[in-house]
């Protein structure tokens, strides 16, 4: 049982210990100087729950996978001017990979996480679907985890809305996790201050990545950036110019090293072009089928067709979309069934 020290684990904890015998984990993923204490804190209420219900906890450490994984992959896209997600990258190599193989040494033969989604099967194919609770929905963070890994796993909060699993809690006495408040931020980053976390983790980065030109979509010259990493597409604030008009980002030009201004009609696309592609619930599609397609997490489902294109995939919108950034992911669904995904590779 992955365990957090929060809510979600926890409740899936007291679901699963009505059917299984339980052996809890934690793992300390990535130290920082500020996040120490966090860190020992997350630990400690896992344990505490762990003890409670009656079950052993381990501490799994994998700082060492971590960094050498998802945060430098962090660092590389950004490097790159893209904009990683890096629970994508965490989720199949750390959440799975290392917890599986962990679960092999304590001879588990399933690994249970919080997460809100679900798991389904056709034609022997193993892929998410999503969780019932449309806002909680986590299922677009998931579509790299293979076929192998979902065949033993369990969800246990896929079919729960976030109000039932705080009532669960607090009927098993535990009202203080009712109230603890969740955090979005990125684990690694607990300011949510990516910027400042590159220049720690990069010391040359203001060499690498110096100051240059902001110019508009006909490449006439606005002003001076101070570096692409400080930039993301459709980004508005912080631009440090004023053209009378909301002004975004729409582009950057890491060739020539340029950050692109225009405006909100200038943020819309209708193609983009896929690499990395993972297939769930089928091993492949046909040229020009169409699937709902979401490009960012909070974004919704937008129908678009796909077309192969060597190993990598274009998606044509039925409409246009919003700020298509490279490095993020863009997840296919047909209903609610999970088919596959990839990272956006250039517009």
């Amino acid at each position: 049982m992955a365990m957090s020290g929060g809510i979600d684990s926890s409740v899936a904890a007291i679901l699963l210990q009505q059917q299984y015998d339980l052996v809890g984990v934690t793992f300390r993923n990535f130290d920082l100087p500020c996040q120490t204490d966090s860190s020992e804190d997350v630990v400690e209420s896992a344990r505490q729950l762990a003890d409670k219900l009656g079950f052993e906890h381990h501490v799994l450490d994998v700082r060492q996978q971590f960094r050498e994984t998802v945060v430098q992959n962090f660092i590389d896209e950004y490097m790159r001017c893209r904009t990683p997600n890096p629970c994508v990258m965490c989720n199949p190599i750390i959440k799975w990979g290392e917890l599986l193989r962990f679960a092999d040494t304590m001879h588990c033969e399933l690994l249970a996480t919080g997460h809100y989604a679900q798991i389904a099967c056709l034609n022997d194919r193993y892929f998410i679907q999503k969780g019932k609770d449309a806002l909680k929905d986590q299922s677009y963070f998931l579509w790299r985890v293979k076929d192998d890994y979902l065949r033993r796993t369990l969800f246990p909060l896929g079919g729960l809305t976030k109000q039932k699993v705080r009532e669960i809690a607090a009927e098993h006495g535990f009202v203080m996790l009712t109230e603890k408040k969740e955090s979005e931020e990125i684990c690694f980053i607990p300011d949510n201050n990516y910027r400042n976390f590159l220049k720690e983790q990069v010391p040359d980065l203001d060499e690498r990545m110096r100051p240059g030109k902001m110019v508009d979509t006909e490449g006439k010259f606005l002003g001076k950036h101070t570096g692409l990493y400080n930039y993301t597409i459709g980004q508005r604030k912080g631009l440090g110019i004023a053209l009378g008009v909301p002004a975004y980002v729409v582009a950057l030009d890491a060739e020539r090293n340029r950050v692109v201004i225009g405006y909100k009609d200038d943020l819309q696309g209708k193609e983009l072009l896929l690499e990395d592609i993972h297939m769930m619930k089928y091993p492949d599609f046909e040229d020009g089928q169409q699937f709902d397609c979401r490009i960012r997490y909070r974004s919704k489902g937008v129908p678009a067709q796909l077309y192969h294109e060597g190993d990598k995939v274009r998606v044509v919108f039925a409409e246009a979309v919003e700020s298509i950034t490279p490095g993020q992911s863009t997840v296919f669904y047909e209903g609610d069934d999970l088919v596959g995904g990839g990272l956006i590779c250039i517009p």
